[in-house]
């Protein structure tokens, strides 16, 4: 086949695409106008959810900020002595600078409830309400910390990092207002859990000091043998073989 017809075939190959082209989009124009709209409002959705989430994230993060700077204050005794190792707010008299601990835990508190309020799904609002439990606590307000402690699980999701030191704070709250059984029903199922990012060693010492609470000494010397026979390394090794020989004793 000489060049030119060739050439002339394709030349009518390419009509023939573009008229069947140019018939699809008019056949079908009214469908492609609406997909194209679809996809643009879509789009602009997504856009927004973004700009929206961003901006959330950014006012949680400041608030959460703002309540761990009065939470970390510094607490300087009224009368203090050796006033050139004081940070410059204490010797100023300056706001954030707390006399008692009790006086820095009820200035954090509103403070960290703003936060937890504002966002209360996001990451600063899991966080500040873990912080909110975790002073409650501190202040001796046990069934408020409690309830808080919940919160942060279920919101968090019961299996993740803030969701079970959550229910590890419950539990050390409920053993301190005397709700022995419900702590070391909590710390019996943690410690069994296998969850490396769990300090299991810290968990029984836990439960063993409260069976030793409740009067429970066989239990007791069970969990102190757990830690010694297979946390060797553990910080809690010298306590658990004292306490190991005083109840054998």
């Amino acid at each position: 086949m000489k060049r030119k017809e060739r050439h002339h075939l394709k030349e009518n190959e390419l009509v023939h695409t573009i008229e069947t082209a140019r018939e699809f989009l008019e056949t079908r124009q009214r469908q492609i106008t609406g997909t194209v709209v679809v996809v643009v409002v879509l789009a602009l959705a997504v856009i927004g959810f973004m700009v929206f989430r961003s901006q959330t994230q950014s006012r949680g993060s400041g608030l959460l900020a703002e309540a761990m700077v009065a939470l970390n204050a510094r607490v300087v005794p009224t009368g203090a002595t050796g006033e050139e190792n004081l940070p410059a707010g204490a010797t100023l008299g300056a706001t954030g600078t707390f006399s008692t601990e009790e006086a820095k835990l009820k200035a954090a508190l509103p403070k960290l409830k703003a936060a937890a309020d504002a966002y209360p799904d996001s990451a600063s609002g899991i966080t500040a309400r873990y912080h909110m439990a975790g002073a409650l606590a501190s202040l001796g307000r046990h069934e408020e910390a409690i309830k808080e402690f919940d919160e942060v699980a279920k919101r968090s999701g019961a299996s993740s990092l803030y969701g079970r030191m959550a229910r590890l704070g419950k539990a050390d709250t409920q053993a301190h207002s005397g709700q022995l059984d419900a702590a070391i029903a909590t710390w019996k199922d943690m410690s069994s859990a296998n969850a490396d990012d769990l300090p299991v060693d810290a968990i029984l010492i836990e439960l063993a000091r409260a069976y030793v609470q409740k009067g429970n000494t066989e239990e007791a010397k069970k969990t102190f043998t757990q830690i010694v026979e297979q946390h060797p390394t553990s910080p809690y090794l010298a306590e658990a073989r004292t306490e190991l020989e005083n109840l054998k004793g």
